[in-house]
C-alpha cells in the first residue's frame, strides 16, 4: 500500500514516515500544499494523509485538488484544533476521516487500516472510457483516437471524470471551478469554456458538433449528447 504524508512539521513528517514504514506502508512524503498536490493528482496512492496548515497551498484546497483528480483515493486530514466548523469544511472538500493533533501512534495505524480496508470494497469511479469512438484513459491522462494519442492535462482529466461522474445532470461552470480548479469566485467562469474549446480539440472528431461535452446553453457542460 502506497501512502502520500504531506505535513510542513519535519519532526511529525519524519515521525509519521518511520512509523508507516515500519508497518509495511510504501511512504512518500512533502512539506508543502503545492507540491502535494502536483505529486497527488499525478500519481497513485492508496491513502492520503494531509495537514491541514500548509504553505503554499492550505490542506483544503489540496484536497479538492485531489479528490477531483482521484475520487477514489481516501484522505486522512490532520488539524491542531480539530473544531466542529474545521471537520466541516475538510468533509465538504472531500476528506473521509479527521484526526486531531496530537495523536497516538496506535490511533493513527487504526484509522489508516480502517480506510484502507473501506477504500478496498468501495465502487472507484471510471478511468477508463470510450464514447463516440474515442477511447479516454483518465488515470493516465490520454485520449486515443484513430490510432493518434492526445496527452491530457489532470485538469482536463479532472473535468472529464466529473461530467461522467454526474452524466444524469448537466454541471455548471461554476461548479466545475469549484471542484476541478478548486476556486471559490476568484476565476472567470470564461475560465472553464476556454479549457473545455482546448479539450474539445483533442478529444472531439468535430469540435464544432461536440459529442462527449455538450454544451447547455445558459447552464453549463453535459456528459454526452443530450
Amino acid at each position: 500500500m502506497r501512502i502520500l504524508v504531506v505535513d510542513d512539521e519535519r519532526s511529525l513528517r519524519e515521525g509519521l514516515t518511520d512509523l508507516l514504514r515500519g508497518n509495511g506502508y510504501d511512504v512518500h512524503a512533502v512539506d508543502d500544499g503545492l507540491d502535494a498536490a502536483r505529486i497527488a493528482t499525478a500519481e497513485a496512492f492508496d491513502l492520503v494523509i494531509l495537514d491541514l496548515a500548509l504553505p503554499r497551498l492550505d490542506g483544503i484546497d489540496v484536497c479538492r485538488r485531489i479528490r477531483v483528480a482521484r475520487p477514489s483515493v481516501p484522505i486522512l486530514m490532520l488539524t491542531a484544533r480539530g473544531s466542529e466548523s474545521e471537520k466541516v469544511t475538510g468533509f465538504d472538500a472531500g476528506a473521509d476521516d479527521y484526526l486531531a493533533k496530537p495523536f497516538g501512534a496506535r490511533e493513527l495505524l487504526a484509522r489508516v487500516g480502517a480506510l484502507l480496508r473501506r477504500a478496498s470494497v468501495a465502487p472507484a469511479d471510471a478511468e477508463s472510457l470510450e464514447l463516440d469512438g474515442c477511447r479516454l484513459d483518465l488515470g493516465h491522462c490520454i485520449a486515443q483516437r484513430d490510432g493518434e494519442k492526445q496527452t491530457l492535462t489532470p485538469r482536463e482529466a479532472g473535468i472529464l471524470r466529473w461530467l461522467h461522474r454526474h452524466r444524469a445532470r448537466t454541471v455548471t461552470r461554476a461548479e466545475l471551478l469549484e471542484r476541478v480548479w478548486g476556486a471559490q469566485g476568484d476565476l472567470d467562469t470564461r475560465t472553464v469554456d476556454m479549457t473545455i474549446a482546448n479539450l474539445r480539440q483533442k478529444i472531439e472528431r468535430d469540435p464544432s458538433s461536440p459529442k462527449i461535452i455538450t454544451t447547455v446553453k445558459g447552464v453549463g457542460y453535459t456528459w454526452g449528447e443530450p
